[in-house]
């Protein structure tokens, strides 16, 4: 891959993104039928966006080398699916001290894929009647926003448009892991964000914060009359059988069942960062899941079993705004973001970035072909996109 392509594909994914055996190993499997069934649904005229199956060489090229001596990611787990055939694959080590082969359904940070789950549940509300995405959050959450601001609609939140600045927060990793087991608690992380004022007139730029999915967190509370987790629990988990999708809470710093263990780059060696407390993230970054469960979450999202159609298109809507950082048009959407690669695939997703793991999940729309992956990196908060998941990427939408 030449440098032009890895800058144009690492920037097209906003989003995001002891020595012992370093294997790896993929099993091909048939498409679900209910990823035929979802693709036949919303197929194009033209045929499917990609018609061929996925590349297994290049896919297992892409895990080439990972271990626990590889310098960008310890495992990496990989799941392609679509109507046009799957694969999976691992790579890696659970554990660099025993060298334990990286266990293939094990459990994963998924960070920022929370907000997908997060503006699911707030669009199936607006389905519902119980939101309107064009109010003012003001009107579902007085007081929590002071006078300064001015009306920002609850859409605004979903696609990051709402001008609230972030909370004061830890800037190195060193300052991040000295706080690593703090508790925080989402309205003191609110008050703190909005008592700086606003940063832009609502509507007016996009900017990627993480407040604005805490304070859809707390809406969802106001809404529904339970706590966060429990929503989303009862209206995308249960009735989706994500049976190892999970939330820590407040609370829990461990991730429950069978994981690799995440790592973190300090110096010439790597430090555990598995444990850890996720509360500063909450309904915008502490998902636990699996690539098994993202996938079946994916191909339902897509094909409107989670949120209903016309709702769903506001996940598929870029706002026509400039990006707050950049000055280029925006990409993020409602919980998602729009990817175009190199060749011109348009595809859909998420990324999400915990210390120790980088992960991400997308499909075309006609869901030809999804990806999940989840790599343990050693610098999954760096300012690129982890080398081993740009791969990953490339090989699986290759056509």
């Amino acid at each position: 891959m030449n440098a032009r392509t890895r800058t144009l594909l690492a920037t097209a994914l906003v989003l995001g993104v002891a020595a012992g055996p370093e294997v790896a190993h993929a099993a091909p499997a048939p498409a679900p039928a209910a990823v035929a069934a979802a693709g036949s649904a919303v197929r194009s005229a033209e045929g499917p966006i990609v018609a061929s199956p996925p590349d297994a060489a290049a896919l297992q090229q892409a895990l080439s080398g990972v271990g626990a001596q590889h310098e960008d990611a310890t495992a990496a787990l990989v799941r392609v699916g679509g109507t046009s055939g799957s694969w999976r694959g691992s790579a890696g080590v659970a554990d660099i001290r025993t060298g334990r082969e990286a266990i293939e359904q094990g459990r994963f940070r998924a960070g920022s894929v929370t907000k997908t789950f997060t503006a699911a549940v707030v669009l199936q509300l607006a389905a519902e009647g119980k939101v309107d995405l064009n109010r003012p959050v003001q009107q579902y959450l007085p007081g929590l926003l002071p006078d300064t601001f001015r009306p920002v609609a609850v859409r605004h939140l979903l696609n990051y448009t709402s001008g609230i600045k972030s909370p004061d927060g830890p800037d190195t990793f060193e300052e991040e892991y000295a706080q690593r087991f703090d508790v925080l608690d989402p309205r003191e992380m609110i008050a703190n964000a909005v008592a700086k004022g606003p940063e832009s007139e609502p509507g007016e730029k996009q900017h990627y914060q993480n407040i604005n999915y805490t304070i859809l967190g707390v809406l969802i509370e106001e809404l529904t009359g339970q706590s966060y987790e429990k929503a989303v629990g009862d209206r995308v988990l249960k009735p989706l059988g994500l049976h190892h999708t999970s939330f820590p809470g407040r609370h829990r710093t461990g991730i429950p069942g069978p994981h690799n263990r995440g790592y973190q780059a300090v110096g010439d060696g790597l430090v555990d960062v598995t444990e850890w407390n996720s509360s500063s993230r909450w309904a915008a970054g502490d998902i636990i899941s699996t690539t098994a469960d993202l996938e079946r979450f994916t191909v339902a999202l897509f094909s409107g079993c989670v949120v209903p159609k016309p709702q769903l298109e506001e996940m598929f809507t870029v706002p026509d705004v400039k990006d707050f950082t950049t000055g280029k048009p925006a990409q993020l959407t409602a919980g998602m973001s729009r990817i175009v690669l190199p060749d011109g695939t348009e595809a859909w997703g998420k990324s999400g970035g915990r210390y120790g793991y980088n992960t991400g999940m997308g499909a075309t729309r006609d869901l030809s072909r999804t990806l999940v992956y989840s790599v343990n990196s050693t610098d999954a908060k760096g300012p690129g996109m982890n080398p081993v998941a740009l791969r990953i990427v490339q090989a699986a939408f290759k056509r």
